[in-house]
This record gives C-alpha cells, sequence and structure tokens, in this order.
C-alpha cells in the first residue's frame, strides 16, 4: 500500500460507523438479512475468474442462439447411436460419448449420416433436452467432483467457446451482473487460441482482442461501471506449453490496454505442469519485455509440495488458490504481511473437493495472520454461485468482522494488474462508497436495502437461500 492510500484509509476510518450492526446481522437467525446486506454493498474485485467457465447456462444457451443473427449455427449431441468402431479402444476416444458436446454447423456437415443423426440442433431442444443441456455445464450434484468438471464440462462447451463474438456478449452479460452487486472490477482469464468465424474462417488472436474492445466502448456497457480486464492463460501440462507462453506473454506485452497479465492454468496434479519448469523461458522473455504481471494458478492440490514456493520464484505476484500453502511454514512466513496476494477461491476448492469441508480450509488463517487475501469465484458460471455468495461463505463459516471485509475489498483492488492512477482511483471511490454504506446501515439497516435477489444452486442447496 503508498502513502496516498494509506491516508486515505486513515482519514476515512475515524469516521466509519461502528460496526456492531454487522456483527447482528451476521449472528442473528435471518439468512436474508446477511445476504442482502452482502449483495448490497460495495466490492472491489474479483481477480480469479476463468471467462468461459464465468457464464451461466442459461446464459450460453440464451447467447448462442442470439448469434444465428452472425451467421453460427450449434448443434449439441442428444444420443449415442454407436457410429464409430473403436476396435476395442472405445474410451480412447472419450468426447465420442460425451452427451450434450456442442458442434458448429461446419463440423456438423462433415459427419457422415449415421453421426449427424446424433446431434440436433440448439435452437430445436425440447424441454427436458435444453434441461440436460444446462444441466451438463453445471457442476450442482453431490455426486459430481473435480474428474467431472475436468473431463467434461469444457469439452461440452468445444465450439462455443471458438466464437469471438459469443465470448463478448458472455463478457457484458456478466459484467451487467456484476454491476448489480456493486462489482467495480474483474480480471477475466482467457485463451489465445485462434478463433473462428461462421464459416470456419480464421480469426486471430488480436482480432478478437478488437471485438472485446468494441464490446467494452458501447454506451450501455461503459455505463455500468465495471473496469475489465484480460490475462491470457496457457494450458500447463501441454507439450508445447513453453512455446504456448512465449506467444502469450509477446501478445500482453503488445496489448497493455486489455490485457495485464499471463496465467498458466489446467490441474496441477499432472506432474507435467508442475512450475519450475517454465522458469527458464520466463527468464528468456524477461530479457525482452517489460510490464508483463503474473498471476498463475499454485497450491490447488491436496497434498504437499513446493508449488507456491516456486510460483513465486517464476516471478508471479498472485497466486490463485494457494491452498497447500498451509503446509509449506517457510513459504507461510515469507509471505505474511508481503506483497503476494493469494486469490482465495472457496466454493471452487469445496465442490473441486479439495477440502472435505469449510473447517479444513486455510483461508481465515492466511487472513488473521496478516497473509494478504482477496475473495474470487473462478468458475462461477459453472458453480451457480455469484460473488455475493462467496461473501456469504466466509462471512458464516469463518464470522468474519465488518473490517475484514473491508480488508478482502480493499486487497482486491491493491493487488490489481491495472495502472497506479486507475488503482488510486478505484480505491478511492471503493472507500467512499463503503463509507456510505456503513453509515446508512448504522442508521437505517437493513430495511433500507433493496428486496432478496434472486440467488443460484450453490447457496440454495448449502444454506437454503432460496430465491
Amino acid at each position: 500500500m503508498n502513502r496516498v492510500t494509506a491516508l486515505i484509509i486513515v482519514l476515512l476510518l475515524p469516521l466509519a460507523a461502528n460496526a456492531d450492526w454487522f456483527d447482528e446481522i451476521r449472528d442473528g437467525d435471518d439468512k436474508e438479512a446477511l445476504y442482502r446486506t452482502l449483495y448490497y454493498m460495495p466490492k472491489g474485485g474479483d481477480l480469479h475468474n476463468h471467462l468461459s467457465g464465468a457464464v451461466f447456462s442459461e446464459w450460453w444457451y440464451e447467447l448462442a442462439l442470439a448469434q444465428r443473427e452472425r451467421g453460427y449455427e450449434y448443434y449439441t449431441k442428444v444420443r449415442i447411436s454407436n457410429c464409430r468402431d473403436f476396435g476395442g479402444n472405445a474410451f480412447t476416444r472419450a468426447p465420442y460419448f460425451l452427451l450434450f458436446r456442442n458442434i458448429s454447423a461446419l463440423e456438423y456437415a462433415q459427419l457422415d449420416e449415421c453421426e449427424q443423426g446424433e446431434y440436433k440442433r440448439l435452437a430445436d431442444l425440447d424441454e427436458n433436452e435444453k434441461a440436460a443441456w444446462m444441466n451438463g455445464i453445471r457442476l450442482d450434484k453431490p455426486w459430481e467432483g473435480r474428474e467431472e468438471f475436468f473431463s467434461t464440462h469444457w469439452q461440452r462447451l468445444n465450439a462455443l467457446t471458438r466464437n469471438p463474438w459469443l465470448q463478448a456478449e458472455t463478457m457484458v452479460k456478466n459484467m451487467q451482473a456484476y454491476a448489480a452487486e456493486g462489482v467495480a472490477y474483474v480480471e477475466y482469464q482467457m485463451g489465445a487460441s485462434s478463433y473462428e468465424g461462421p464459416n470456419g474462417e480464421t480469426i486471430d488472436a488480436p482480432q478478437a482482442f478488437d471485438i472485446l474492445r468494441e464490446a467494452m466502448a458501447r454506451k450501455d456497457v461503459r455505463d455500468l461501471g465495471v473496469t475489465v480486464r484480460f490475462q491470457l492463460a496457457i494450458l500447463r501440462f501441454l507439450p508445447n506449453a513453453e512455446d504456448q507462453l512465449r506467444r502469450v506473454y509477446k501478445l500482453v506485452h503488445e496489448n497493455p490496454d486489455l490485457l495485464v497479465g499471463v496465467n498458466m492454468v489446467g490441474r496441477e496434479d499432472n506432474g507435467k505442469g508442475h512450475p519450475a519448469q517454465f522458469l527458464p523461458t520466463l527468464r528468456e522473455l524477461r530479457q525482452q519485455y517489460s510490464g508483463v504481471r503474473l498471476s498463475i494458478h499454485a497450491g490447488e492440490v491436496d497434498e504437499p509440495n513446493s508449488h507456491v514456493r516456486d510460483t513465486l520464484l517464476l516471478g508471479a505476484d498472485r497466486i490463485g488458490h494457494g491452498l497447500n500453502l498451509i503446509s509449506d511454514d517457510d513459504t507461510l512466513l515469507l509471505m505474511r504481511d508481503g506483497p503476494y496476494l493469494v486469490e482465495i477461491n472457496l466454493i471452487s476448492n469445496l465442490l473441486l473437493e479439495y477440502v472435505n469441508d469449510y473447517s479444513e480450509h486455510p483461508f481465515p488463517e492466511y487472513l488473521r495472520t496478516g497473509i494478504p487475501v482477496a475473495l474470487s469465484t473462478d468458475d462461477r458460471g459453472m458453480w451457480e454461485s455469484t460473488m455475493t455468495d462467496e461473501f456469504y461463505v466466509a462471512a458464516t463459516e469463518f464470522r468474519l468482522s465488518w473490517e475484514e471485509i473491508k480488508t478482502l475489498g480493499r486487497n482486491s483492488l491493491e493487488h490489481a494488474f491495472i495502472s497506479e492512477e486507475n488503482r488510486e482511483r478505484m480505491l478511492r471511490e471503493y472507500n467512499e462508497r463503503i463509507l456510505r454504506f456503513e453509515r446508512q446501515m448504522q442508521r437505517r439497516g437493513v430495511a433500507q436495502l433493496g428486496p432478496m435477489p434472486e440467488t443460484r444452486g450453490f447457496v440454495c442447496n448449502r444454506y437454503g437461500l432460496c430465491k
């Protein structure tokens, strides 16, 4: 934190209302009162958010159909007719047996008659098929978990993620939802592969970036008041991961108005993706390029290892998840009151079974021993959750104080990959907004808040908050 930010906070703190009001709401029996408080309170940023995983199922369906105006048509697999002979090796082609996998009209045209009969136009699904299609990209059943998520969700989206205009519209839909719950800043992670037009023509990454810029420049989007930037992500365990890293690093350097960092995604329990292997490549890249920030998934495993420490050695400023940091004493001490932030994803960690229960989660230990942390949503569309839900989980499971909630909000802006000028502006605005909010709560309480917002699968299933 620099001197200007510290001074702003010091000047505002004496004016802040006594926070007993929040303790009463948090510890009371009215779950909706707490949820409404957290929904309507001003929030900072969501720093760990995969764009293609942030889209709710009904949004995917609605926006994919709307792309017909651009000439895109999508088909999805609704039955398996055993059209292929795998010679006894059926499981080597897993996507063939995956229902509700989406393909483009061009891909459909290249199938033989038998396989075409397995697919149906997205627009022609009946109600049961439509419901099953949506459920296929949600992780909301007790028996679903890590394997279901990594092995089916992304594979089902398939062709939908290759349409840059669809990507832009999903971004806008998310920005509208973020604005409604008071989020000021979002960093999305996205890939930098080639995209495709409605006739299969290649749209390269710089062209796709321009499509995003055009969407963000629309007046209705600017008026939302949500600042958005992007990180480019590579899949860490692919054979060509180092070459991918070279490519995205250069793209981030060349597009600083839109792109602010590089990330490494994918399962860390795949031994080919361990962070230390990327150190020579990053040192090579830092010889050529400046201004590229790193926020890397590390410690998203349920076993001890040195991944968080190794990721800091790569030059990362932020750690995604950091669950097993708790088992690395030396790195834990290093990060106390330090410059590195851990991006905490409470709902993701539970649903992907990296913790069996929130009593196992190290978040309160990090927060209350001075390790900078901020809450984030990871793949909120697939979890059926929101930023408010993350705060609700934290407040309910760990009895957060109001001061801790404000610290989480400020941390998310202080560690955002944005210019110093924008950071100071957003911190100033956040402090002003949160001060107004707590004064209103002190004077008029929950009654002055808006109605209970619509809630989604996670808090409905776990906490009975179904609206």
